[in-house]
């Protein structure tokens, strides 16, 4: 690379770690189509097609006029004027010029002059259009044998559609000279200066980059700049290493203000089946923190993910994360996660079928959490079978999950045991019946078993015993829809009834998946609500609601449902706050509407059976203008100790986009905690976005921890087969 000139790799796969957001416009962009590339055979002849055609035998020159085509193999030119000078072999063509190479770029021209079987050439006032969809113009390009061109005064650019009132586009390259290097796919520039809406932003004397038909090359890839109160100002200057087809090395040193440099490597390896990645940081702080428990100097992590294909419906893989401390990854802005899952796992997929097993350890990034209430678990498995025969006319579905997890120490606040097994085992039977009248009628049956091993679970009267559940039950579903045909809308409405009876829940084991509950319309006709495996709901019950559909022609809906359950017999599964603990449970409805396509409303709520109260209510909002768009949603959940709520929530939030043209646009969010009188995120900012480029620079508060706000200032922008680079200064 020259000492004042910039080399860029191939804004490929590597290149896009670089830029963190990627516009809708951005990703609609026309991809690249492969060039013919095959040489072309001895003795091939120039075909000639012209409205009229002269020859002089004196001079051997010949004239083609009106609609003229020439082909030469995979060249195609076309003119309204072509001369031919057979003693020299030169052809010389004016007016519309346009020429196809073998590579597939399209050239332009007022004026041209080839020769050499058109592998050399000259051209006045060129337009070319490469295969990626990006153009070049010049005021004169010269064309050697050797497949470099050269253009002069020239200018590329991605933009179609996005220009200026002026014509001038969003961006573009301008320099004294470009040169297309045909056998070694790259396009270099002397004295370049990029500009964006004209305006110059930055100049260099020397700017080389791969051509479209490169997918990946060794180079730097574009800068970009970040802060945090850690490490203060850093700047990363990526290194793409293009070791192999199937291989790559991407080094992103950062140079920081505070800690010096912090050394980011990641390796990606592409095999026949499969591939992997492993990325490492490291740095020795030059101010490492002070006080008990501060890590530094010496602060790292490594990173490594895979997966692959064994066969046809098997695939493994893995994703496992090592840190020197925890805070490491979030102080260095690296990896936003607060809770790491590292696992290795096996899948198989067929049809229906699946199988899932993974080994899994838990570990916290977030300060004050206790590392050893997490578990590991060895192993986690979990399957669904569906049987391809009916059997009774029915479909019969075969569910499995296992696993086996250790802890340390027993979470006192989740009531969880230091050592767990379960292995669960459930056939599902259900068939549909649909009589004449539409009555539709649903029977189904499950028989589960279940076999714990659980210890030191705080709350269990015994533990260290094994225990073995058999749970039958059986129930059906019967809905009768009633059609209105009102002329502009059609109602369609639904009255469920739903009775379902199982023998009581019985075990003592920790509850490890089913902790959380949400009761809606959404989960009142499931035969079981609780959302995992170690709990199951018990008893006789009965569901009952109604649905209602109204659609117009125009496309509008309203949607509505109403419903409640009730516990006839048998232990009750559920406690207070579940909305379903009693002989009756809390009402639950939705309403969602759509009038028309720009306004949207879905309200929510869980309601007691005497309207005493509400306990949970979300309202949601949508609008979509030829200008806006937004939503507005608020949420109101009372308090539930025993289902992990400790105390009542109600929250506002919402965004917002605002274009102001075709491409510029505002846009905004927050969310706000009424019960504290406290915003919790807010962010505001401008965004362009278009078919060659997309920018976004915003300002964001988020409390990160309770009485911790973090301030951002962020900026990304991307120009289309150039790459982009983003940054931010956090405070």
């Amino acid at each position: 690379m020259a000492a004042a000139g910039l080399l860029l790799a191939s804004p490929g796969s590597a290149a896009t770690s670089v830029m963190k957001t990627t516009s809708s416009a951005m990703k609609n962009a026309p991809k690249f189509v492969r060039p013919v590339t095959d040489a072309v055979p001895k003795g091939t002849r120039v075909n000639v097609l012209a409205d009229k055609l002269t020859y002089d035998g004196r001079t051997k020159i010949a004239t083609a006029t009106g609609t003229v085509q020439l082909t030469y193999g995979p060249y195609t030119l076309t003119a309204t004027k072509v001369v031919y000078d057979m003693k020299n072999g030169k052809f010389s063509a004016n007016g519309s010029i346009v020429f196809r190479e073998p590579n597939g770029n399209v050239l332009e021209a007022d004026f041209a002059e080839l020769k050499e079987n058109f592998k050399e050439g000259f051209a006045e006032h060129v337009k070319a259009l490469l295969t990626n969809d990006v153009t070049i113009t010049a005021h004169y390009a010269r064309r050697y044998e050797n497949g470099i061109t050269v253009y002069e005064r020239a200018t590329y650019t991605a933009c179609k559609t996005c220009v200026g009132k002026g014509g001038t586009p969003a961006w573009q390259i301008v320099a004294r000279e470009a040169k297309h290097d045909m056998e070694k796919h790259t396009i270099k520039y002397k004295d370049a200066t990029l500009e964006i809406g004209g305006v110059p932003v930055f100049y260099t004397p020397y700017l080389s980059y791969p051509d479209p038909s490169v997918k990946r090359r060794t180079g730097f890839l574009i800068p970009s700049f970040h802060s945090g109160s850690a490490y203060g100002v850093g700047v990363i200057t990526p290194y793409f290493w293009d070791v192999a087809p199937n291989m790559d090395l991407t080094l992103s040193p950062m140079i920081t203000t505070k800690q010096g440099v912090l050394a980011d490597a990641e390796w990606r390896h592409r095999l026949e089946s499969g591939t992997y990645s492993i990325r490492g940081y490291g740095i020795r702080e030059l101010n490492p923190g002070s006080g008990p428990g501060a890590p530094g100097p010496w602060r790292g992590a490594v990173r490594t993910k895979g997966g692959f294909k064994i066969d046809d419906t098997w695939s493994w893989g893995w994703d496992g994360t090592l840190t020197s401390d925890r805070t490491f990854l979030n102080d260095y802005g690296l990896d936003n996660r607060n809770m790491v899952a590292d696992y290795v796992q096996a899948t198989g997929l067929s049809d229906r079928n699946y199988t899932k097993a993974q080994i899994i350890g838990w570990q916290t990034l977030t300060e004050g959490e206790d590392q050893s209430v997490l578990p590991v678990a060895v192993p986690f498995i979990t399957g669904s079978y569906v049987l391809d025969q009916s059997v009774i006319g029915g479909e019969l579905t075969v569910d499995f999950n296992a696993y086996s997890l250790t802890r340390n120490d027993p979470s006192l606040t989740y009531d969880l045991g230091t050592e767990q097994t379960h292995a669960m085992t459930r056939a599902s039977w259900r068939r549909q019946m649909i009589s004449d009248a539409g009555l539709l009628v649903t029977p189904f049956a499950e028989l589960r078993s279940d076999a714990y091993y659980a210890q030191n679970v705080p709350s269990a009267v015994s533990g260290g015993q094994p225990e073995l559940t058999v749970t039958p039950s059986a129930g059906f579903d019967m809905r009768m829809p009633f059609i209105a045909d009102y002329g502009v809308a059609q109602g369609v409405l639904t009255p469920v009834v739903q009775l379902i009876a199982s023998p009581g829940e019985k075990r003592q084991a920790g509850n490890e998946d089913a902790i959380t509950l949400n009761f809606d319309t959404t989960s009142l006709f499931l035969s079981d609500r609780f959302t995992g495996f170690d709990r199951q709901e018990g008893g006789v019950r009965a569901n009952a609601g109604l649905t209602y559909t109204l659609m117009g022609e125009n496309g509008g809906f309203i949607r509505t449902s109403l419903g409640e359950s009730f516990h006839i017999a048998g232990d009750n599964s559920f406690t207070t706050g579940s909305g379903l603990d009693g002989t009756s449970s809390d009402l639950v409805g939705a309403i969602a509407l759509q009038f028309n396509d720009y306004v949207t409303l879905g309200y929510q709520a869980r309601v007691e059976e005497d309207l005493s109260r509400i306990n949970v209510q979300e309202v949601a909002l949508g609008l979509t203008f030829d200008q806006f768009s937004g939503s507005l949603s608020y949420a109101d959940i009372a308090a539930a100790a025993d289902y992990r709520r400790p105390v009542h929530e109600q929250q506002v939030w919402g965004d917002g986009k605002y274009m102001l043209g075709e491409a510029w646009n505002l846009f905004a969010g927050f969310r706000y905690d009424l019960e504290g009188s406290k915003f919790m995120e807010k962010t505001i900012g401008v965004g362009y976005d278009c078919e060659c480029m997309s920018a976004k620079l915003a300002y964001s508060q988020n409390e990160v921890e309770t009485g911790k706000t973090e301030q951002k200032i962020e900026f990304s922008i991307e120009l289309r087969t150039l790459g982009g680079t983003s940054g931010g200064f956090h405070f």
